[in-house]
């Protein structure tokens, strides 16, 4: 079974659909508006994104990015800081995951992490 679709609560809608098209690749798909936006990830799945007031996430609540490896973690935090976001470096997590997390704008956390799957 194929994840369709993911459906955020976000503070700005244009500046988070601008921000995930930016830095991760998405497209969007029709005319978003400052109340709804609807992003392609280029492999089947939509993330729509609505807007709302005072937007909680559960306590570690995120999305994740996988990256092929700690080197592109790496270069990932490095055009992000470049472009002026304060975000903690990379570290090694519990599993050897090499990763980062960081408040996208909208509201939510955002993972990127190089993860070695074994077994």
């Amino acid at each position: 079974m194929k994840l369709n679709h993911l459906n955020l609560i976000v503070t700005d809608v244009p500046a988070t659909s601008a921000f995930l098209e930016k830095y991760f690749g998405f497209t969007a798909l029709g005319q978003g508006n400052s109340s709804m936006a609807f992003l392609s990830d280029g492999h089947g799945m939509v993330l729509i994104m609505f807007k709302g007031e005072n937007v909680e996430y559960p306590e570690g609540f995120h999305i994740g990015f996988l990256q092929e490896s700690e080197v592109a973690v790496n270069e990932m935090y490095d055009r992000l800081t470049a472009d002026g976001m304060s975000i903690a470096a990379p570290k090694r997590l519990q599993g050897g995951r090499w990763s980062f997390y960081f408040q996208a704008p909208g509201g939510f956390t955002i993972e990127v992490e190089y993860v070695t799957f074994s077994g």
